[in-house]
């Protein structure tokens, strides 16, 4: 994992922490839009399947179905 997009991952998953118990959301949700914007269309996509991994190895989020146009959604658990 590079170290920018370790980075990145950090700071969505403290972001985690300001949502409340049962508030679904997207990895893009975690961020203000212009910072989400700014990130390249590929790394995008790479920073999806690292949150998928820190959230399959935690407890308080979880994966759940995806959107019609393909996102990941997940929700905060108590």
């Amino acid at each position: 994992m590079a170290k920018k997009e370790k980075k990145i991952i950090k700071e969505a998953w403290q972001e985690t922490k300001n949502l409340k118990e049962g508030e679904v959301f997207l990895l893009k949700d975690l961020f203000k839009g212009y910072k989400w914007n700014r990130i390249k269309t590929e790394t995008r996509s790479s920073l999806g399947r690292l949150f998928l991994e820190k959230v399959q190895k935690k407890k308080s989020v979880e994966a759940i179905e995806k959107t019609s146009s393909h996102q990941q959604q997940y929700r905060k658990l108590g």
